[in-house]
């Protein structure tokens, strides 16, 4: 019986373990997507210096932001169909490898052009979210699923948090250690985080597995590797998939959006300087500690009782007050009420990621891959449209952030009113028909 328990998903969160393949994985993906946020978006808190540098204008930066989540659509699109057919592991170890190179010679760059090329392939380790949460759907059982996947996503979208505090700290090391230039700094500081992903892609291979019961490669895995071939086409047909890349759209969209901005915005509307800018910026990231957690714990709750469809309206709700907050932000006057008001904002739009993503699993156990592929890639969608505002010369920051407050409290209600599927979660399975060869 002992043996036969460790090959299923986990009934429980077991936090401070590390015990069994579920829990060894689950730690090993959220520390993994932790570093993504480095090399993905290690370059967002030094971009004032990158600006000084290269000349870049308001519209241009625009242009880089909106590139640096292009590419992430396309990938998460596709990172979602090679989980389901090849697995996550080898899914997961290839990107990272793919990925750390541009990381690493950005600092290459001596134009907007040569800039704007790296930071969009670099956009490319975006979809290490998509392998983190199928990867977690896999190794816990439905019961749990919702809490497991919003804190692995809400802990490793940390780094996007520590990466705005963090960064500008290296590249000041490099120049007091006599390195670089302050100008110059940026390009040493992009090496760290691509080495980081090298060895991360080690880490993965050699010490995480496909599902409880053994890699993609050694198990029979039946009725699922049948219809895999159809799997990303019948995700595609299920609306409540749309809908559900809408309010990602809503939620992770504005997360990286403001990951993108925070600094620049903080240093232009109120004086900061680089590391004081990104110390604030990184606040709004260090919400992920506890924020995506609670959305996904609260979730699992609501579900228990209202199933999917109470699960759905609790969403809708989180993304109301998201939008309602955000629009105040924008309104701020002064710092201490902008970081009010970002403290508030950010609560709501952590708790709707992991609100978000607690019910993807539930939607198709056939095709979980491609349904979180596609909701993964609807919030970078939301990220390149509002990436269009922030480069409008005839819109402020401040002017932008107003406006997608308001496009988020709109998707809010539009998710609330969608007649998710009514069944409890109860009846949702999600043990995969996955045997021993």
């Amino acid at each position: 019986m002992a043996n036969t328990e460790t090959l299923q998903p986990l009934k429980e969160l077991q936090i401070f373990s590390w015990k069994g393949i579920q829990m060894k994985t689950f730690h090993i993906t959220w520390i993994t997507f932790f570093f993504c946020f480095f090399g993905w978006f290690g370059i967002a808190p030094l971009m004032p210096v990158v600006r000084e540098q290269l000349h870049l204008s308001k519209e241009q930066i625009g242009n880089i932001i909106i590139a640096s989540v292009s590419a992430t659509i396309f990938a998460r699109l596709l990172i979602g169909k090679l989980c389901d057919s090849i697995g996550p592991r080898l899914s997961y170890t290839t990107l990272l490898l793919l990925g750390a190179f541009p990381v690493m010679l950005i600092g290459l760059s001596n134009s907007y052009e040569s800039f704007l090329v790296f930071r969009f392939i670099i956009g490319i380790i975006g979809a290490s979210f998509v392998i983190t949460q199928f990867h977690t759907s896999m190794m816990f059982a439905p019961n749990i699923i919702g809490t497991a996947n919003a804190v692995s996503g809400g802990w490793g979208n940390l780094g996007g948090g520590v990466t705005n505090l963090v960064m500008p700290l290296i590249a000041s090391a490099f120049v007091v250690l006599g390195y670089s230039s302050d100008a110059d700094s940026w390009r040493y500081a992009m090496v760290v985080p691509g080495v980081i992903l090298l060895i991360m892609a080690f880490v993965y291979y050699k010490y995480t597995k496909d599902t409880p019961a053994g890699n993609y490669a050694d198990i029979e895995r039946g009725p699922k590797a049948e219809k895999a071939k159809g799997s990303f086409a019948t995700a595609m047909k299920d609306r409540r998939t749309w809908v559900l890349a809408l309010a990602y759209a809503a939620c992770f969209g504005i997360e990286i959006t403001v990951d993108n901005v925070a600094a620049i915005f903080f240093v232009d509307n109120f004086n900061a300087t680089l590391i004081v800018a990104g110390a604030l910026a990184a606040i709004f990231g260090f919400m992920n500690i506890f924020a995506r957690a609670l959305g996904g714990i609260v979730s699992d709750k609501v579900g228990k009782v209202y199933g999917l469809k109470g699960k759905g309206i609790l969403l809708g709700s989180f993304l109301v007050l998201e939008g309602i907050a955000i629009t105040f932000f924008a309104q701020a006057g002064t710092l201490t009420v902008a970081i009010i008001c970002m403290l508030v904002f950010a609560l709501f739009l952590k708790m709707a990621n992991g609100s978000t993503y607690s019910i993807v699993p539930f939607i198709n156990k056939k095709a979980i891959g491609s349904v979180s592929g596609i909701v993964g890639a609807g919030g970078n969608l939301g990220a390149m449209l509002a990436g269009f505002l922030f480069k409008s010369k005839s819109l402020t920051y401040a002017d932008a952030f107003l406006y997608i407050g308001i496009a988020v409290a709109v998707i809010g209600l539009v998710v609330t009113v969608t007649p998710f599927h009514k069944e409890t979660v109860k009846s949702n399975s999600l043990n995969v028909e996955l045997q021993p060869a």
